[in-house]
């Protein structure tokens, strides 16, 4: 069994923020694989289903999404687990995966490792940079630009196409097709 988790943040104040590309991604698989709503409240998120394969939106709060993936992992077990997350490391529109590793500072995948360990694939995509100065919480917390949201359905439409080749696919086989490096320019950057 797969578990695919999306990292973001529940309401409508966080939809189009970078720290929720994770969730756009969750949205998008669910739909095209017409997966069943299944949550249970002992879940903390939202948990959907088709035949071996669950996607996870932990409506924790970023900070303690492993409170949520700690309870799907310990009812379902699932073999393999894929984690969707920004990054703010790697260039806007670039996409990396790797198997475990720090959390990078990111609070998602601190707690998700608190919860059960890091043994988990990444699929980490690139939301840009704070500017200098710019506090990070913020950044992170703030919308896409007018210009970036051009560019974001295709974004989470590369990631969905990534997750489903994980699922036929070892991560070395996805990852030397489809890491993006580069990214996606924007303005005069």
């Amino acid at each position: 069994m797969f578990l695919f988790v999306g990292l973001g943040n529940p309401t409508e104040n966080y939809t189009n923020t970078r720290h929720n590309i994770g969730f756009k991604v969750i949205d998008a698989l669910r739909t095209r694989f017409k997966a069943s709503h299944i949550s249970k409240p002992q879940f903390f998120g939202d948990l959907y289903k088709i035949q071996n394969t669950l996607f996870l939106k932990p409506l924790t709060y970023m900070n303690i999404s492993g409170k949520s993936v700690g309870a799907v992992v310990n009812f379902y077990k699932p073999e393999e687990i894929v984690v969707v997350h920004d990054d703010i490391v790697i260039p806007f529109g670039s996409v990396r995966m790797k198997r475990g590793g720090s959390d990078g500072g990111h609070n998602g995948l601190k707690s998700i490792d608190a919860y059960i360990g890091a043994d988990y694939i990444r699929v980490r995509l690139g939301v840009g940079a704070p500017k200098a100065g710019q506090n990070t919480a913020d950044f992170v917390l703030s919308n896409f630009s007018k210009e970036e949201s051009g560019y974001i359905a295709e974004f989470v439409d590369y990631a969905v196409l990534i997750c489903e080749e994980l699922l036929v696919k070892s991560l070395d086989e996805v990852s030397g097709q489809y890491t993006r490096k580069k990214g996606i320019c924007i303005g005069n950057g």
